[in-house]
């Protein structure tokens, strides 16, 4: 630390000295002061702490330069209070506001700067300055105020715009170094030719040459650029004032110093606001390519394929996986051209639910086949949802297709073994049922013949085994007719000669007989044929609802209704019993619902099941009659 105060007092008082060159005279009044606020970039980049032992060596250099000028005791207090507040108003007020060294790259920066650099830190100081000097306090307060204004718009900016920009001119090309050495080479020229030579005194209209250089600093460098640009204009044209030269010595010297601070300001805040304008647009450009790179590497690297499109339906990105997926270049699939790998039967479909949803800015879901690179078609599940601004305009769409081809094959190889199982199960039932009526039941028969006779030959007067033997007979009518029902419920007859309907009559009314609860049937059918397949599951399927509704709802009645038109046949089976959790998961729905649902997806069709504590159960299966088996599903 010691060692930076000591390059502090030698560049605090090469920092007075300059600015002593620019001492306009009689009135020893300095358009411009450059030495606070090097002070104030030195703070700016050092720790709290160390602000004391800064500000009190650049003083202390402050105090030598003006002891040296013969500048009288009480001026040197007072500048020694103004560059004192000045600097601690700026310190404080930058370092609050943006907790480090300033970063001049948005218009709510520079405001912030502008008014604690710019407006209040020259303000404060100039109150203490303007009375150091021999003229009226207000016209040494404008001059005071200005000249500190005009470093805080010129030197300092530059400054700090060189030190933000450090790290990218280490990585600048020697083409970035020319330009840059020779627009500032090309401004000092250009400035000598209108402050210092005899030139610029007799041809004002040197002054418009500046604008293009001015221009070409703001918007190549930004903020670095406009600052310096700014301060070589400032001294050249401050230096030639001092010196008698140029076109600010043609009236007497307090005018020609408010009309030369004034055009500083006018040059600096201008192209100061165009650089940060354009630092801020540098800035919002670098986080958008940030963001765009981001986007690029997680969809790059997702384990699926993700293709974005714009507001004409079009689309405009596709990432690596699907590239790779399809063996095509990004070229090739924009626009409508990733329809070419979708396989002919599904493209119509796609198409127009990919143009529906987009019309109506709704998200949606479709299954298609995709062609590989290998060309082999592939299974996907595409899903697009909408982008929209912040704002709320719409955007286009974003969409990732995943694929199910395994998984499609596995629930195909699912449905098989399950369409077996129950096939295989069917097949048992109706085994079991004819050997129940075939065999069993003709045994039975006899059993009760042979019981029969046996009852005939007992003598009149054998009450007791007479007795014995009715019982038999009796318990032997009932096993039969037992055995007939539980043929009758492993395997209707009635439904494959009168059909579906019928068949679930004679199931309500044989139900409502056997177990005493009221089952009413209705109907609404058209004379369409029900597929024996269609026509079997639903019957299943109310046989083993209305079993339900006796074993668990403990509902004294029930209601089936059967509806059947020419596309679709409908099934609706509820009563009033107790009911159950459907939240539960269906693990914990019961092999019953789960074989209804799973006889129900064979078939093509959809089971829906509603159900509340203590208000019933309704169970609702519709199975088309047309379209079932579809390859695609949208």
């Amino acid at each position: 630390m010691v060692v930076v105060a000591c390059l502090v007092a030698v560049m605090s008082y090469a920092a007075a000295l300059l600015g002593g060159t620019l001492e306009i005279l009689p009135q020893a009044e300095w358009p411009l002061w450059p030495a606070n606020v090097l002070v104030l970039c030195v703070l700016l980049m050092l720790p709290r702490r160390s602000w004391p032992l800064i500000l009190g060596t650049a003083l202390a250099a402050f105090w030598v330069y003006n002891l040296q000028a013969k500048v009288p005791i009480q001026s040197i207090v007072l500048l020694s209070v103004s560059d004192t507040v000045e600097i601690l108003i700026a310190a404080f007020g930058l370092r609050y506001w943006f907790a480090s060294v300033p970063k001049l790259n948005s218009m709510k920066a520079l405001a912030k700067y502008a008014f604690f650099g710019g407006i209040l830190a020259p303000a404060a100081g100039a109150v203490f300055g303007a009375m150091a000097t021999r003229n009226t306090y207000w016209t040494s307060w404008r001059i005071s105020f200005f000249s500190e204004a005009i470093a805080f718009f010129t030197i300092l900016p530059a400054i700090l715009g060189w030190i933000d920009h450090a790290g990218d001119w280490r990585r600048a090309g020697r083409k970035n170094y020319a330009e840059a050495v020779t627009l500032l080479a090309a401004t000092m020229c250009l400035g000598y030719l209108v402050f210092v030579s005899h030139w610029g005194r007799n041809n004002p209209a040197l002054f418009y040459f500046l604008v293009p250089f001015l221009l070409w600093s703001a918007l190549r460098f930004g903020s670095a650029g406009a600052g310096t640009s700014a301060s070589v204009v400032a001294f050249l044209s401050v230096w030639g004032a001092a010196h008698g030269r140029g076109p600010f010595t043609d009236i007497d010297p307090l005018h020609s110093v408010l009309w030369l601070q004034l055009f500083l300001l006018a040059t600096a805040v201008p192209f100061m606001i165009l650089a940060t304008l354009v630092e801020e647009r540098k800035h919002d450009e670098r986080v958008l390519r940030e963001s765009e790179k981001r986007f690029r590497l997680v969809a790059d690297t997702a384990p699926v394929l993700i293709w974005m499109s714009g507001t004409d339906k079009l689309c405009t990105f596709f990432n690596k996986g699907w590239l790779d997926f399809t063996g095509r270049t990004i070229e090739e699939e924009r626009g409508v051209g990733w329809f070419a790998g979708v396989h002919p039967k599904d493209a119509q479909r796609c198409k127009e639910v990919y143009s529906s949803s987009f019309d109506a800015r709704m998200a949606f879901e479709m299954e298609y086949r995709l062609r590989r690179y290998d060309g082999n078609y592939r299974w996907v599940v595409d899903y697009g949802v909408p982008r929209f601004e912040t704002d709320g305009d719409f955007c286009g769409y974003i969409g990732s297709c995943v694929d199910v081809t395994e998984r499609k094959s596995a629930a195909e190889s699912l449905k098989g073994l399950s369409g077996r199982l129950i096939q295989a199960q069917e097949e048992e039932r109706a085994r079991i049922a004819r050997e129940l009526h075939d065999d069993f039941s003709q045994r039975l028969a006899l059993l009760g013949v042979g019981l029969g006779q046996l009852w005939k030959v007992l003598p009149a007067s054998d009450l007791e085994e007479r007795g014995r033997v009715e019982m038999m007979l009796k318990g032997i009518k009932e096993l039969s007719m037992d055995i007939h029902s539980l043929s009758h419920e492993l395997h209707s007859s009635r439904l494959q000669h009168v059909g579906l309907v019928s068949a679930l009559s004679g199931l309500c009314k044989e139900i409502s007989k056997k177990y005493k609860i009221e089952v009413q049937f209705s109907e609404e059918s058209l004379p369409v044929k029900i597929p024996s397949d269609v026509a079997l599951c639903l019957f299943r399927v109310a046989q083993e609802s209305l079993s339900n509704v006796i074993k668990h709802s403990e509902a004294q009645s029930a209601w089936v209704e059967v509806v059947v038109n020419e596309s679709i046949v409908s099934l609706r089976i509820r009563d009033e019993g107790k009911g159950f959790n459907t939240s539960r998961g269906r693990a914990a729905t019961g092999i019953g619902l789960v074989g209804m649902q799973e006889r129900i997806r064979l078939v093509g069709g959809t089971l829906v099941v509603k159900s509340e504590l203590r208000r019933g159960t309704e169970i609702v299966g519709e199975v088309p009659l047309v379209g079932k088996g579809s390859e695609a599903r949208v």
